[in-house]
């Protein structure tokens, strides 16, 4: 028996005296409120409504159980109001903040086509790491080594100046003991300071004889790319990094530096639907591919 639409017709019948009216108020046709009133009298086991008048007529054993109906309907439709609020909440995902405005806004278009209303908190590894972790966010979109990864996206050097050679070698930064020159340093963005990123970077520097000031690790990614403008200096990046601040970009010679991503969720659930709906739109955001298609 529906329980709770049994009760509902009978709060509503009790409320307005007539199975005609009570029916009507519950949106439902007269005979069906009058068998769902039958069953619940047959569940209860005692009459609700006196049937011997015109009237809809409460029995003392009706009154008695009104306000149980009432209290089992009031529940039931404040559990309809938590769902339905439960459904439209955003649900709040930590991006990298290297991520483009127009490009979050189309991942938003894109998951609002999926029912999925996207709250997006951009920030760099270890703040989405926070954030997860401290639930301020259901999920996040994870920096992980490559062979982890959903998407990737490949990482070379760039500079001002244009390379004529087909690959940046580190070791071109490489100074004489005792020489004058000023050294070029290579600058790590947040986005990249990660250990499966920055190590790989710091110890090939080492095994080629850079001095480990050359291998900066910038606070913001702006703060990196006014030294690389401002100078030979090398970054850390992605091709189409480069090609928005106007620096000439080749992979990295010696190292293939690659960033990973997958989503980590506090519940397995968000994180496949995020995988599986919005796979294409977080690609464009991060300026990635889905996995192995980023290395070809």
């Amino acid at each position: 028996m529906d329980l709770v639409g049994a009760c509902v017709a009978f709060v509503y019948v009790s409320e307005r005296g007539s199975f005609t009216l009570g029916a009507a108020a519950a949106r439902i046709p007269q005979p069906v409120a009058s068998r769902r009133i039958g069953a619940l009298e047959r569940h209860l086991g005692g009459r609700l409504f006196d049937r011997s008048t015109r009237r809809a007529t409460l029995t003392p054993f009706g009154r008695d159980m009104l306000p149980s109906a009432r209290r089992l309907v009031a529940l039931a439709e404040a559990m309809e109001h938590d769902a339905e609020r439960a459904r439209l909440a955003p649900l709040r995902l930590a991006v990298p903040d290297v991520c483009g405005t127009r490009e979050l806004a189309l991942l938003g278009a894109a998951a609002l086509h999926q029912d999925v209303r996207l709250d997006l908190h951009p920030a760099p590894p270890r703040a989405r790491e926070d954030l997860l972790r401290t639930r301020q966010v259901r999920a996040s979109v994870a920096a992980v080594p490559a062979d982890e990864a959903a998407w990737r996206v490949r990482l070379g050097f760039a500079s001002v100046a244009e390379h004529h050679s087909a690959a940046v070698h580190l070791e071109t930064l490489r100074v004489g003991r005792g020489d004058s020159e000023v050294r070029r340093r290579v600058w790590i963005q947040p986005e990249d300071d990660v250990p499966h990123i920055r190590d790989r970077v710091r110890r090939l520097g080492e095994s080629v004889g850079l001095q480990p000031a050359q291998i900066a690790v910038a606070s913001a990614f702006t703060t990196a790319a006014a030294h690389v403008l401002d100078s030979a200096d090398l970054l850390l990046c992605s091709a189409a990094q480069a090609a928005e601040l106007g620096l000439h970009w080749r992979p990295a010679g010696g190292i293939d530096p690659v960033r990973g991503y997958a989503v980590a969720a506090g519940e397995g659930e968000d994180a496949e639907r995020i995988e599986r709906d919005l796979a294409e739109g977080l690609a464009a955001c991060l300026g990635a591919d889905r996995g192995e298609e980023a290395l070809r």
